[in-house]
């Protein structure tokens, strides 16, 4: 599952209407929960471990980590939107714009 996740995530990278981030945190969802050796790496990742630690443990993200997110989510999903072939289509994808952002404002914002 991990893998076909990962699979689709990295397709809508290139397709304006489906979403990579949940796919892609599905994927890690799964490889977490299903493979010791992805648990380990996920643990002793430098990269991430940090961000997923602080997360976690409820002490937030970093300013500069919730602004690329914030952006990245605006610039993505508002090309979704402006190709998306109907109505009902953009109030969805409008409505799960505003959501997410209002949970990345939310969280707590970490200082190093």
């Amino acid at each position: 599952m991990g893998i076909t996740f990962t699979g689709i995530g990295i397709i809508g990278i290139v397709v304006p209407l489906l979403p990579t981030t949940p796919f892609i945190l599905l994927a890690a969802y799964c490889f977490n929960r299903g493979s010791e050796k992805m648990r380990k790496w996920f643990k002793n990742n430098k990269l991430l471990t940090s961000y997923i630690e602080n997360y976690r443990s409820r002490k937030g993200i970093t300013l500069k980590a919730k602004m690329i997110s914030i952006a990245m989510l605006w610039i993505t999903i508002g090309i979704s939107i402006y190709f998306a072939p109907n109505i009902y289509l953009r109030l969805i994808l409008a409505t799960i714009i505003i959501g997410v952002t209002i949970h990345l404002v939310k969280i707590p914002t970490y200082k190093k």
